[in-house]
């Protein structure tokens, strides 16, 4: 099917943003007219007073809609996949907190079925999985469940984190450097091309040199389960403010990090290293009340969660939310769709394919009206939701 979207006020890479016409054959973006010609199509979608982003791409999502990653099915992780996409995600990578050999099994499997559901599937693409926290420091757990924490002795290790057999997948962890043979863990799991991020971590300077040596060089949801900033010392978050090198992932929901510091450090880190994530967690899209996740039990209050520990347990937002968020900071349409899809597709490795608006990309693409509401959706060309 050939579709073209017209007058749309399209976000586009150079730094511009434009009124254009996009025609879509094949899953791809087949021409680009800047004076909104007219191409032949089955389908036409006039997004006049709508701005057309690439869609956005999820690196941190334990679920939404009561549905709990470490514990769903394909079938659970299909709802996921599909309203995510409804709220602009094209690609997203389920996340894992700690668990046991078995039960990460039994994900795999579940996410390995999933992958192959989501073909021509208008829902939100499975790039492969994000086991977070699984060699992490005890002291910065936050809401993880340190009884599965593992140390890292040789490269069998590596081999209890079950992984995708399909072809082009991710592999994506996040860890604490410090931990015993912490450096020869990254360097294993980047022999065994995984993306390696820092998180859950007090790690010092040196230590965080060593892991940057080593091929990790990206903070997992910057300032949280971190040591933080001060003058005379530099900690985690000032050592990822100030080394160039180094690309993070933020939480901008307004409660992981204050909106006056979320605006501060995504616009003093540089805008080309910063990704924008949900953390996204089982009450998403359900409003306040009491759940249950990963064992125990959370409050949603205001749309911010707290386990029974007294710390925050992920988000209930969307990437849409926090793509609002940012705009109404003051950050450009072009500013935001660099954090929330050209950013963490570079970041996977498939900024081939992904993350823009051009001729022979996927066409990946999310309208939003005035109020920052989806208008339409589309996935590989595919309509994956329609408010038009």
């Amino acid at each position: 099917m050939r579709i073209l979207l017209k007058n749309a006020t399209a976000v586009l890479p150079a730094d511009k943003t434009g009124n254009v016409s996009i025609l879509i054959e094949k899953k791809s973006i087949a021409a680009i007219s800047f004076d909104n010609k007219s191409f032949e199509a089955d389908k036409v979608f006039d997004l006049e007073n709508a701005a057309l982003y690439p869609a956005f791409i999820d690196i941190h999502n334990h679920g939404a809609v009561t549905v709990d990653v470490n514990q769903a099915n394909a079938d659970d992780l299909y709802k996921v996949a599909k309203f995510l996409a409804k709220n602009g995600v094209a690609a997203w990578l389920p996340t894992l907190v700690p668990d046991s050999v078995e039960n990460y099994q039994k994900s795999i499997n579940s996410i390995e079925e999933l992958m192959q559901l989501q073909k021509n599937e208008p829902i939100a693409q499975a790039l492969g999985v994000h086991y977070e926290g699984v060699f992490a420091n005890e002291k910065m757990c936050g809401a993880l469940r340190p009884q599965f924490f593992r140390t890292f002795k040789n490269s069998n290790e590596v081999e209890t984190l079950p992984k995708i057999e399909n072809e082009n997948v991710i592999h994506f962890t996040t860890l604490a450097p410090e931990i015993k043979n912490g450096i020869e863990l990254i360097k294993e799991l980047k022999k065994q091309n995984w993306i390696v991020s820092i998180g859950h971590t007090e790690s010092d300077l040196e230590t965080l040199e060593k892991a940057k040596q080593a091929g990790a060089k990206h903070l997992t949801h910057f300032f949280n389960a971190m040591t933080g900033l001060h003058h005379r010392d530099l900690g985690v978050a000032g050592w990822g403010l100030t080394d160039e090198d180094i690309t993070f992932d933020i939480i901008a929901d307004g409660v992981h990090v204050h909106p006056r510091m979320l605006e501060f450090a995504c616009r003093n880190k540089s805008i080309e290293k910063v990704t924008l994530i949900s953390d996204s967690v089982a009450p998403t899209g359900l409003g306040d009340g009491n759940f249950e996740i990963w064992g125990g039990k959370i409050s949603v209050v205001n749309g911010k969660t707290r386990n029974e520990r007294g710390s925050i347990a992920g988000s209930v937002i969307t990437m849409l939310d926090a793509v609002k968020r940012m705009l109404s900071l003051g950050f450009t349409e072009i500013e935001v769709s660099k954090m929330a899809s050209a950013n963490p597709a570079r970041l996977l490795g498939i900024e081939k394919t992904h993350g823009t608006i051009e001729i022979g990309k996927r066409a990946d693409l999310v309208a939003l009206d005035a109020q920052g509401n989806v208008k339409l959706c589309l996935v590989a060309g595919n309509v994956a939701f329609s408010d038009i």
